[in-house]
C-alpha cells in the first residue's frame, strides 16, 4: 500500500543507526548502503523537525537475558563510541534518544509512553536491520494501534534475502511502504 497520508502527529523513529552498526563492513549487494540509509534518515529527521514533529533515535546497548545461539556484544566488549548515534543524526535538543536492551524498541523502553505523551498516532520507520530491529519494533507498534509507515529506502539489512522478505511480505501487512521522497513530499503537502 503506498503512502496515503501523514497524520497530524507523526513521529520519525530511527532504529539502531549508531556508530557500531553503520560503520561495520558491508558486502557488495543490492541492499541499500548503510551510509545512504543514514543520509536518507538525516533528510527525514530534518523535515520532521522543520514541521515540529517528533524525532526518536533508538540505539541498542545490550540484550535480554534469554538464550540464543548468536554471539552477543556487551558494553565492555566494544569501542566506546559503538553505541553513539551516527554522526549528524542527533542535531536537535528536542530529539528523543531511546536506548533499548531488546530486539524491538518498545519492550524494554518507555517509547510507547513517550509517543502517547506527544499524541503520536503514526510512526515512520527507518533503520538497520530491516528484518530485526525495524521489523520487531514495527510489529509492536502495529499491535499497539499506531499507523505504521516504512521509508523503505532508508533501511537496510545484513542479508538481501532477509531484507526482501521483510519488505515484500511482512511490511505490507503492518502498514504502508513508501520511499523517503514520498514521505518528504507528504510532509511538504501538510504545510
Amino acid at each position: 500500500m503506498p503512502l496515503s497520508a501523514i497524520d497530524p502527529q507523526t513521529a520519525l523513529v530511527v532504529i539502531d543507526l549508531q556508530n557500531g552498526i553503520v560503520n561495520r563492513p558491508q558486502e557488495p549487494s543490492d541492499l541499500p548502503r548503510f551510509a545512504d540509509v543514514v543520509e536518507r534518515s538525516k533528510a527525514l529527521a530534518g523535515a520532521f523537525r522543520a514541521h515540529g514533529l517528533p524525532v526518536v533515535l533508538v540505539n541498542v546497548a545490550g540484550a535480554p537475558a534469554g538464550r540464543t545461539d548468536a554471539p552477543r556484544r556487551v558494553p565492555g566488549d566494544v569501542p566506546a563510541d559503538f553505541f553513539a548515534i551516527a554522526d549528524g543524526l542527533n542535531t536537535s535538543p528536542d530529539d528523543v534518544v531511546v536506548t533499548k536492551r531488546s530486539i524491538g524498541a518498545f519492550a524494554t523502553t518507555d517509547l510507547d509512553a513517550i509517543l502517547r505523551d506527544r499524541g503520536v498516532s503514526q510512526i515512520v520507520f527507518t533503520g538497520i536491520a530491516t528484518s530485526i530491529g525495524v521489523e520487531s519494533t514495527a510489529r509492536y507498534a502495529y499491535d499497539l494501534g499506531y499507523n505504521v509507515t516504512f521509508a523503505i529506502d532508508a533501511m537496510s539489512d545484513l542479508t538481501p534475502a532477509s531484507h526482501v522478505h521483510t519488505t515484500t511480505t511482512i511490511f505490507p501487512r503492518l502498514g504502508e511502504v513508501a520511499s523517503t521522497e514520498d514521505v518528504l513530499a507528504a510532509l511538504s503537502e501538510r504545510a
